[in-house]
């Protein structure tokens, strides 16, 4: 008996059936070329997928440690001036028979906080390298003598001698510092001396260069 077409269909879906049912059950198959059939090929493509997320996530740390360090490394931002505080017509500071911590009174900027407008003293926030500055004008009457002061060590000074014939002068110095977080800085009016305490002229600066 002739074996209709759809039979053959039939029969053809069958064996196909049964074909894939036998390679599921026996996944290793050899093919003639002595590799295995078909899951082999899928487990070396997910261990190389594994191998190249594992490169990625190995690249990742190490960005992400990259951007750590390079953080810790950014240098924050710490500058201030300030002045007398007595405004452009001024006023004599001083003399007085003793050292006085001069307290710049009016704040132009103080960014990090680092300066104390109550006690006139700087505090560093950061160890670093620092920039300091000051400045006086004075009269001939008395001496002027202003000292930059770390903690309690004498850094340098700006001075300027009486005298009756040259009746006013201005006086600056500067000097670099290398800080640990926590020293003071300060600008000390010696005593028996005095400075014209003037809002343009009579100043104290400093910044942060870097980190150590």
């Amino acid at each position: 008996m002739k074996m209709t077409l759809s039979g053959s269909l039939f029969m053809m879906l069958v064996s196909s059936l049964i074909l894939a049912q036998s390679t599921s059950q026996n996944p290793e198959t050899k093919r003639t070329d002595g590799t295995c059939f078909p899951v082999c090929d899928l487990v070396k493509e997910l261990g190389a997928m594994r191998e190249k997320q594992g490169a990625m996530e190995t690249r990742l740390k190490e960005s992400e440690s990259q951007i750590v360090e390079l953080k810790s490394k950014e240098t924050p931002r710490v500058a201030f001036t300030a002045t007398s505080g007595l405004g452009r017509g001024g006023a004599a500071i001083g003399p007085y028979n003793w050292d006085t911590t001069l307290v710049f009174r009016r704040v132009i900027s103080n960014m990090g906080n680092g300066y104390n407008v109550g006690t006139g003293v700087f505090t560093a926030p950061v160890a670093g390298n620092y920039y300091f500055f000051m400045s006086h004008h004075a009269g001939g009457k008395h001496i002027a003598s202003l000292t930059l002061i770390k903690n309690n060590e004498l850094i340098v000074r700006t001075y300027d001698h009486r005298s009756s014939a040259d009746t006013a002068d201005n006086g600056s110095n500067a000097a670099v510092l290398q800080l640990v977080k926590g020293d003071r800085v300060y600008v000390r009016l010696d005593a028996n001396a005095h400075v014209w305490g003037h809002d343009l002229v009579t100043t104290f600066s400093g910044f942060l260069l870097g980190k150590n």
